[in-house]
């Protein structure tokens, strides 16, 4: 009898589900549901740094993917599942009340943005997240020594805190948050109340300060020392966490009906994306597995002996666990790559988008036609010409912190800015720098990895660009002076969920075994050209020239 793994994987705009052969490791088919209010930019200020989800998207978005997916299956595919495991982007908190609803779900708050689900990518809580780090380095004990050092607005606390301060009504409200990885596990097994809520080790150790070592998170007088706001909540919270590879529960009848699954069939703890995506590339100490999509997650595991009591500094995190069992899980990452990309393309497309809006030469249709025709083909226009230019013939250097800088050392207030523009600095010139931008942020974490004794002697790619953009990956390759190989799978986040959810559903003893059959082969090797490394070894010099004068205040920074 055939056994199925069904992975779900949250993303910013959209989830998917990938049903895979947990004996062949087949991926057999996927779909995909776009969030429908995300779409319509509901709830989300981005000149404020805004970046709210609304949890019916996640729900009814699951709804549909999965049971498109029985359109695209085997028949009789849905009732031979016998795991499901989930990823989401992290760190994404929603504040839930007494009985474990997440506010946004109740009439009354309904479109109150602050009672949904704030994105990782919202930096709204910057003040909040520096009064976090600064109160750990006051400590005795330094709550954020596991997680880099610096506390992030992308992050749990920072959020929460930061929400409480500005919405009297939520914070009356809310009882408990709960970051979406948790949430979506107790929601398919009926236990969001907060008696019965359960936690996954990858968001409470990288995002919540999680540590075994203090027997779960920093005592509520650190929290208490901050804000009084946050009284008593670290109490609330579950003080025992569990790896990805343990089983959160049996699918409720609810959610079993709505999708169309066996009653019970095991529901795994869940994860973040990027941890999820590196167990389906086969993680392994000294290479860093790189999810390359609107931000990047960077990924690489440690074992016991090798990390040691090392505390590596100006990362997200270093978690036992939080990966695979039985290994130190190491995360960095940058807060804006395909975004850079993106925010170039609308910057560039501005005028022609307003021309096509107000013109009164052409229909509705004719214009959303083109509209969107002209939005799919400007970055593979710009990304042609960019590739036909002579490395650091514009002479133009750009930072990549359009949405704040991720690692190494957290700072969202920092900004982008882009130097040596001249006349003759074209559209292509300067996209050819915010490419070679990307790529220096990314060693920039390569290099503190190795200064702070962490091997990385290779990267494997996956997420959208790595399959998209040779021009992209070349330049990468060539700027980390490395060779990077390319995964087969097209979803490979959900490929990770589904190899977890195999575990879950007792195909496989553990993860490696379930790795050895379900993950995925490599489609394309980029190796480095020696010529562009030696030129780019200068430019990223100056890369970090400007960020350091930048970071000082020279331009956009904190002055």
């Amino acid at each position: 009898m055939t056994s199925y793994a069904l992975g779900l994987d949250y993303g910013t705009d959209s989830v998917r589900a990938l049903l895979v052969d947990a004996l062949t490791g087949e991926e057999v088919t996927s779909n995909v549901v776009y969030y429908p209010r995300w779409k319509k930019g509901l709830y989300c200020v981005p000149a404020k740094d805004q970046f709210r989800q609304h949890p019916l998207d996640y729900l009814e978005s699951l709804e549909q993917v999965v049971q498109g997916l029985w359109n695209k299956a085997p028949a009789g595919a849905a009732q031979q599942v016998v795991g499901v495991s989930f990823d989401t982007t992290g760190s994404t908190p929603v504040a839930v009340d007494s009985e474990g609803v997440a506010l946004a779900l109740k009439p009354e708050f309904a479109e109150n943005p602050n009672a949904m689900f704030v994105l990782w990518k919202d930096h709204t809580a910057i003040k909040e997240a520096q009064e976090i780090t600064a109160a750990a380095n006051k400590s005795s004990e330094n709550y954020l020594k596991y997680e880099g050092g610096i506390y992030s607005s992308e992050w749990f606390w920072a959020k929460t805190l930061h929400v409480l301060r500005e919405d009297s009504s939520v914070a009356k409200a809310a009882y408990l948050w709960v970051e979406h990885c948790d949430w979506m596990s107790a929601v398919l097994t009926d236990t969001t109340h907060p008696s019965k809520l359960r936690m996954g080790r990858c968001a409470t150790g990288h995002k919540l300060m999680w540590h075994e070592s203090w027997g779960g998170y920093p005592p509520n007088d650190f929290f208490v020392g901050i804000d009084p706001l946050l009284n008593g909540l670290r109490d609330r919270l579950p003080a025992e966490t569990f790896t990805s590879d343990q089983v959160c529960g049996g699918l409720s009848a609810k959610w079993a009906d709505k999708l169309g699954l066996p009653i019970n069939t095991p529901v795994g703890f869940s994860a973040f994306d990027c941890h999820m995506g590196a167990v389906a590339a086969k993680v392994k100490p000294g290479v860093l597995t790189k999810i390359m999509g609107t931000s990047t997650c960077d990924i690489t595991v440690a074992t016991y002996d090798d990390i040691g009591d090392k505390c590596i500094a100006g990362i997200c995190g270093q978690v036992d666990g939080s990966v695979t069992p039985g290994f130190v899980g190491l995360e960095a990452g940058q807060s804006a790559f395909g975004d850079l990309y993106a925010w170039f393309r609308n910057l560039v497309n501005w005028p022609v988008a307003n021309i096509l809006q107000n013109s009164s030469l052409l229909d509705e249709d004719t214009k959303q036609k083109l509209a969107q025709e002209i939005e799919d083909q400007t970055l593979v226009a710009l990304s042609n010409a960019a590739s036909k230019l002579a490395i650091g013939e514009a002479g133009i250097t750009a930072l990549d912190w359009v949405n704040g800088r991720r690692t190494p050392d957290a700072d969202q207030s920092v900004a982008m800015a882009i130097a040596g523009l001249k006349m003759g600095s074209s559209a292509p010139h300067i996209f050819r720098a915010l490419v070679e931008a990307t790529a220096y942020g990314a060693r920039a974490i390569i290099e503190r990895f190795k200064q702070e004794g962490v091997a990385i002697n290779s990267v494997v790619a996956i997420g959208g660009i790595s399959k998209k953009s040779d021009f992209v990956m070349q330049t990468c390759a060539d700027v980390w002076n490395c060779p990077i190989e390319v995964l087969e799978s097209e979803q490979s986040c959900a490929l990770g969920a589904a190899i977890f959810a195999a575990v879950a559903g007792g195909v496989y003893p553990d993860v490696a075994s379930a790795q050895k059959v379900m993950a995925s082969s490599v489609c394309k090797t980029y190796t480095p050209n020696a010529n562009a490394a030696a030129i780019y070894e200068g430019l990223y010099q100056k890369y970090l020239k400007l960020g350091t004068f930048v970071s000082a205040g020279g331009v956009g920074g904190n002055a």
